[in-house]
């Protein structure tokens, strides 16, 4: 009994049905033809990949927002953080050339979802271009667009795709509003102060 003799219930938590801790199968996926070129995402596998991140991490551009310079097994322990959880970490290959990574998730089953107003079967993305070559020039926008379209296209139930850029990453934002997606407001994470961005299945074409 409560203190004012009310009787509490408390109800067992819903399991999440078996597809809302599927991993995604972007194995599956077709590739892209985009602005920039023939795009298609790749599992990270991380015996053969572990070098090429860990060259990108320590990019200064790049570590200001992402943090993990330093030795290979920093970037090793982010990887496998995500072995076992509703997220996939991909390399992007534009015309067959790797040159950028992304993490693809079920944002409503991500830390994420406490600090916004979340919808099931949400999708979240990250990503770095790991050449300085590719940023700045449009490139990052087109893969975003293409990315949440193939999200869209192999995920019926997703109506959104989000992401929460720091808010100091302006060419980051700016290339999210170029790729359709619009900024809903300021969040404050553990780690950084972000804008949340969202795409909607229901304004892709526009």
């Amino acid at each position: 009994m409560a203190d004012d003799d009310t009787l509490v219930l408390r109800l067992p938590l819903p399991r999440p049905a078996p597809d809302d801790l599927e991993p995604l199968p972007v194995p599956d996926w077709k590739p892209a033809d985009t602005a920039a070129g023939h795009f298609r995402l790749e599992p990270v596998a991380p015996d053969r990949d572990l070098p090429l991140l860990h060259h990108w991490m320590n990019d200064p551009a790049v570590d200001a927002f992402w943090s993990l310079a330093g030795p290979a097994s920093r970037v090793a322990a982010h990887l496998r953080a995500q072995a076992g959880t509703p997220s996939v970490p991909c390399l992007g290959l534009l015309d067959g050339r790797p040159m950028s990574y992304w993490e693809l998730y079920r944002a409503d089953r991500d830390p994420l979802a406490a600090y916004y107003p979340v919808r099931r079967h949400d999708m979240g993305v990250h990503l770095l271009i790991g050449s300085a070559a590719d940023r700045g020039r449009g490139v990052g926008s087109a893969l975003l667009r293409a990315v949440s379209d193939l999200v869209f296209d192999h995920h019926p139930r997703c109506d959104r795709v989000v992401a929460e850029p720091d808010l100091r990453n302006t060419p980051s934002i700016a290339a999210f509003l170029n790729a359709g997606f619009h900024f809903h407001g300021e969040l404050t994470l553990p780690d950084k102060r972000a804008a949340l961005m969202v795409r909607e299945r229901s304004l892709r074409h526009w």
